[in-house]
């Protein structure tokens, strides 16, 4: 058995449904606690999505240039360059509704999840293409994107900005862009991602070029690793700088998955930690912090704090609830 199918076997043993030959869906964390708990992700907090109708999928599982240390996924057996080889993105999209739907399918006989609530979680309003793999090593992405809209689903994609080509070529562009930036500098980046080009650094502050030019919501993700990358701000302040993102995330990393054969426990930041840096970042930046969610240890900070809502989500709207317990202080810019 080769790597290729020994890694699918594990995916499929955590929960993965393999949806072609590189790509896959997983029900996500936070819709099966929307379903059976109603509690939502801080992205439906920060920006209005319906964590039961989020379908996380990749096109890519395959493939991915950099081997982070925090990563909780399964490392080893990707392609670190485009894909030769790649699933068709209508075929990709029609299976991964399917896919989204048999997972479901265990929920509907629940007595704790509400009948009309399941029903519209057979119906995805949102995908998250970030499960696993690096999404823009996928050649028809573009057209991937443009299916999902045409169906009115929108789009957050999450990409670790080394393909800034890809990025330029986006035909439509997602409804949401992550770029994930986890180092302040060079030396960093090199120790903490372990990337397979020795020019991916370089890549990423193209990217970082790149995004400040397009029309779309664009977000910064910072995720922070305690001794490794946390610290820095005036060095982030200025990636972000060069970016000019919507929105600002910095989020803690959790320790989980595969990610706990590579770091401990010390190496988890306290949401204060978080929180300290969020407000320099905040100092530096002129973006204010205006949202916060302890439980996954993230802050939002925003260009614009009236613009955050997805289009049509706007508070009044929402059906997100808030989180149950206290809330901490959301630290003023």
């Amino acid at each position: 058995m080769g790597d290729q199918d020994l890694a699918g076997g594990l995916l499929e043993e955590q929960g993965y449904q393999l949806t072609g030959k590189h790509s896959a869906v997983k029900v996500c964390y936070w819709t099966t606690k929307a379903l059976t708990e109603g509690r939502h992700c801080y992205k439906g907090r920060f920006y209005g999505i319906e964590s039961h109708r989020c379908m996380q999928m990749s096109p890519s599982i395959d493939a991915c240039n950099l081997h982070c240390r925090f990563c909780w996924r399964y490392q080893g057996w990707e392609e670190e360059d485009t894909m030769k080889e790649f699933d068709d993105p209508a075929t990709l999209l029609k299976k991964s509704l399917e896919a989204q739907k048999l997972l479901l399918s265990g929920f509907g006989g629940n007595p704790n999840v509400d009948r009309a609530t399941w029903e519209e979680a057979n119906r995805p309003r949102h995908v998250a293409i970030s499960l696993t793999g690096e999404p823009t090593l996928y050649p028809m992405l573009s057209e991937y994107l443009r299916l999902c809209h045409e169906k009115g689903i929108t789009t957050f994609l999450v990409t670790n900005g080394t393909h800034p080509d890809a990025l330029r070529h986006l035909d439509p562009l997602p409804t949401q862009l992550y770029c994930s930036v986890t180092a302040p500098n060079r030396e960093v980046f090199q120790r903490l991602t372990l990337p397979a080009q020795e020019d991916a650094w370089d890549r990423l502050l193209e990217s970082l070029e790149v995004l400040r030019g397009l029309r779309t919501r664009r977000v910064i993700r910072h995720t922070l690793v305690k001794g490794w990358n946390l610290g820095w701000e005036e060095q982030y302040a200025e990636l972000d700088g060069m970016a000019q993102p919507d929105f600002i995330e910095p989020k803690g990393y959790v320790y989980m998955g595969r990610s706990r054969q590579r770091l401990t426990r010390d190496h988890v930041p306290e949401h204060p930690d978080i929180q300290r840096f969020a407000s320099r970042l905040s100092e530096l930046t002129g973006y204010p912090v205006v949202d916060e969610s302890p439980e996954s240890k993230v802050l939002l900070l925003a260009k614009d704090p009236e613009r955050r809502w997805l289009p049509g989500r706007a508070p009044s709207e929402r059906k997100v609830p808030e989180p149950e317990g206290p809330r901490l202080h959301v630290i003023a810019s």
